[in-house]
């Protein structure tokens, strides 16, 4: 079986490839004028100064916790700490874990006293836990990607392989295939639920990489992100209603494919990222323009519904740069995500804010 696979959008590796290149677009494109910090979580400017593109229109309010109730911030460094950030700006309160942790996806419990993460040791990685003050760490099960549902008593997460530079495939075993799947565990029981992949996608030997995972507000579906394959195939926000999904791909029970719509060019565009909102809509992040070679020239940064129709523009990111690790508070009022290492905060769905620099992922608390 001549399967490919696609390396992962981060990762050790695929970090160090992005900073390598990033500074260098920073220092044309961004905010500030000049390159970011690479291993340092640094502050880089007032609410409603420039941000991550044009937004809905006014700047946003200051974020702070007394005058605007913005939740917790919980990220991950370019250095592969686990840290809380101050949401007032950005500067890190406390360390978590040190080093190690790696990935697009954090998530925090429903209470807010467990952050779930994934750690990389060599070729292999683990789903664990910390709690928020630092202490009780915790290793779940061999992993990636962590999501925790709604009500906190499950934890869905995905079993595909590290790829890195150092970690090589052999892809013409079928055990590989098996790895690409996401498991939804029942944490007090340990029961499991796998969800895979078809027989045609697997015939096809392109396995669509998960990248991200999101629960829905009442914790019966996952918004499942795919990236890249081979020629810039592979991407897709499909929803996958628990109760009846068997795969992650393809078309067949249970699972819902968000299309592209819209301009640019919708037939070449394509959902880099998705997560739920509170409503059952989207906050995504849309990327124009697929093909051979990828040739970008837009990052839009939506709000839509199932269908794929615009509700509202939150912003215009930079088309040099992945615009990932979307997240969204309970109540849909507050919006974040990673805009090449910077992080961006959006109040009511109002124009960005440049929060902090020197991040690979980031989720609220």
């Amino acid at each position: 079986m001549n399967t490919r696979i696609a390396a992962p959008r981060r990762g050790p590796f695929r970090v160090a490839l992005l900073l390598a290149g990033s500074a260098l677009l920073l220092a044309a494109c961004g905010p500030n004028g000049s390159a970011s910090p690479q291993h340092t979580v640094t502050v880089t400017k007032p609410a409603g100064s420039g941000g991550s593109g044009a937004g809905a229109g006014s700047p946003s309010p200051t974020p702070t916790q007394a005058s605007g109730g913005e939740p917790g911030i919980v990220a991950v460094t370019t250095a592969g700490a686990l840290v809380v950030l101050n949401p007032a700006n950005g500067s890190v309160t406390q360390t978590l874990v040190p080093s190690g942790v790696t990935g697009d996806e954090i998530s925090v419990s429903p209470d807010g006293q467990s952050v779930y993460f994934t750690e990389v040791a060599g070729c292999h990685s683990e789903v664990e836990s910390v709690s928020i003050s630092g202490q009780n760490l915790t290793a779940i099960a061999p992993g990636q990607l962590p999501a925790i549902s709604p009500d906190g008593t499950k934890l869905a997460y995905t079993t595909e392989p590290v790829q890195t530079d150092k970690c090589f495939l052999n892809p013409t075993k079928p055990s590989v295939t098996d790895l690409y799947k996401i498991v939804v565990k029942t944490l007090n029981s340990g029961t499991v639920q796998d969800i895979g992949l078809p027989a045609e996608v697997i015939k096809s030997q392109l396995l669509p990489p998960i990248s991200h995972l999101s629960w829905s507000s009442d914790g019966t579906a996952i918004a499942v992100s795919t990236s890249t394959v081979e020629d810039n195939e592979g991407w897709n926000l499909a929803v996958l209603t628990l109760a009846s999904a068997k795969y992650y791909a393809g078309t067949e029970g249970g699972i819902t494919n968000i299309p592209v719509t819209g301009s640019p060019t919708p037939q070449r565009s394509y959902i880099m990222e998705g997560v739920f909102l509170p409503d059952g809509n989207f906050f995504v992040s849309r990327a124009c323009c697929g093909g051979v070679p990828v040739r970008n020239t837009s990052r839009l940064m939506w709000e839509v519904d199932v269908n794929g129709n615009l509700i509202h523009q939150v912003a215009i990111g930079y088309p040099n740069l992945e615009h990932d690790s979307l997240a969204v508070n309970p109540t849909g009022q507050w919006l974040l995500y990673i805009g090449g290492t910077d992080l961006y905060v959006s109040q009511g769905g109002s124009r960005p804010t440049d929060v902090a620099h020197g991040l690979i992922a980031a989720t609220w608390s």
